[in-house]
């Protein structure tokens, strides 16, 4: 058994709790298996995020212990090339010395404080440098509240009720927003969540994505009761479907036509895929509002919602739109952030692009070799694979949807086998860092061939 592990794991596997099976793929005895079983005793499914019990992928799921550079450890003492990156944050690598030091001397100096901090404004300070559109920045602990206030923030300098976004992009799990939305809930097949009221549904209006004419339809019909348009910069939770060139803007050119705001939800993609994140890529529109999440915090709880001092201004304490949060600009957090945005030079950047460039050419090149039709889909240094023949790139959820997912199962765990940790879904991005050396990408690259065979192998489920 690895070190660290507590004694209480070690008790045997057992039986499954809740009379559910053991999972597809794990020996008794291996200590990723003791563990699930023992936190499905006192977690639900056994996981504090639902794509984390590879309900999608089977088989068990990995309990890790600690990272480095590009590689995480197991309780088994096994070691992966990651290309999950804690999903995004881990941008410049795991547990960089620069952020592990910023992150030591904080904590030193306290763990929370209740009142404010210098540090919080230095982080806005680095943020409006990069993103010069965000006037103003308020600081909270997750992506989905900080999607949640700019919405809140929408309504309430609008004085609108109804919302759009786009079916399948996903903004964290608050009421309203979890209809046809990606990420967990396309991993895990569901149309919605229980608990959201109809009314409260009844408040989002779900388009295709990428379909400016049903847009334009639903302003037509219910502009003025439309307070926003939320969209992620580029989706990146239904696997990556990047916006049509010119998306963007024309969507922001809409929403204004109509007195609505527009919401780009950079949570994935800021300062993830370029130092102003997507944004960054085409600056010939101007969203009203954005959220920020994953490298921001860079690890650690920290998100940010910013935009126009106008529509900033209407939050509590100056106007009358209610956010608070006791953690919110946590010091701890707010030093990794400083941290990580100040060593994600462009060099970082070129890094990141050059890797996944290696990284999803050998994976398509490996995958053409063993006969299995696909496409690449990328925005920047995110990318992922549809599995299966398509004419042209997906573009809209529904597309995505018919793919053939099946064949990702067989893939996934022959990466895994070979020591190489994927995302545990075929509907999410996958996520390269800039501690993803020739060494890591050789391991990468050795484990594609066993792997796209087994795609190539798989039928239909």
């Amino acid at each position: 058994m690895s070190a660290g592990i507590p004694d209480a794991a070690a008790g045997g596997a057992g039986t499954a709790a809740d009379g559910e099976a053991l999972a597809d793929g794990a020996a008794l005895g291996d200590v990723n298996l003791v563990e699930f079983e023992r936190a499905r005793k006192v977690i639900p499914g056994g996981v504090n995020s639902p794509v984390r019990a590879f309900r999608s992928v089977g088989g068990t799921p990995r309990f890790m212990v600690s990272a480095s550079g590009p590689y995480i450890t197991d309780v088994d003492g096994r070691e992966y090339v990651d290309l999950v990156a804690s999903w995004g944050p881990a941008i410049l690598g795991h547990a960089h010395p620069s952020v592990v030091s910023a992150v030591q001397e904080a904590a030193a100096r306290g763990l929370s404080f209740g009142a404010s901090t210098p540090a919080e404004t230095a982080l806005a300070e680095a943020v409006r440098l990069r993103v010069p559109i965000v006037d103003k920045l308020r600081l909270v602990s997750t992506g989905t509240e900080a999607t949640m206030t700019a919405i809140r923030l929408a309504r309430g300098f609008t004085g609108r009720p109804l919302l759009i976004k786009f079916a399948g992009h996903y903004h964290g799990h608050s009421d309203g927003l979890l209809a046809e939305a990606g990420s967990g809930l396309a991993t895990l097949a569901m149309p919605g969540s229980a608990g959201v009221t109809e009314a409260t549904a009844a408040q989002t209006l779900v388009l295709p994505y990428n379909d400016l004419p049903a847009v334009r339809a639903a302003f037509e019909q219910h502009g003025p009761d439309i307070a926003a348009v939320i969209t992620e910069a580029a989706a990146a939770n239904m696997g990556v479907v990047p916006p049509d060139p010119g998306f963007n803007a024309a969507l922001v050119d809409l929403a204004h036509e109509f007195g609505a705001l527009v919401i780009l939800d950079e949570v994935l993609t800021g300062f993830r895929v370029g130092p102003a994140g997507f944004w960054g890529l085409d600056r010939s529109y101007t969203p009203d509002l954005l959220t920020f999440g994953k490298v921001i915090g860079g690890g650690m709880p920290l998100a940010a919602l910013g935009g126009r001092a106008e529509i900033m201004d209407y939050l509590a304490p100056n106007g009358p739109v209610y956010q608070a949060g006791t953690l919110s600009g946590n010091p701890v957090a707010v030093a990794a952030g400083l941290a990580t945005l100040a060593a994600a030079d462009d060099t970082v950047y070129a890094r990141l692009d050059a890797t996944a460039a290696i990284i999803s050419n050998a994976v398509s090149d490996a995958l053409t070799s063993a006969g299995v039709a696909h496409r690449v889909q990328r925005a920047g240094n995110l990318f992922s694979f549809v599995f299966g023949s398509f004419e042209t790139a997906p573009r809209t959820y529904a597309e995505v949807q018919q793919q053939e997912a099946w064949r990702y199962r067989p893939f996934f765990h022959a990466m895994l086998d070979a020591g190489v940790s994927l995302p545990p879904s075929v509907f999410e991005a996958w996520f390269v860092t800039a501690a993803h050396d020739d060494a890591a990408i050789a391991r990468i690259l050795s484990a594609l061939p066993a792997a796209a065979a087994a795609a190539a192998a798989a039928r239909p489920e």
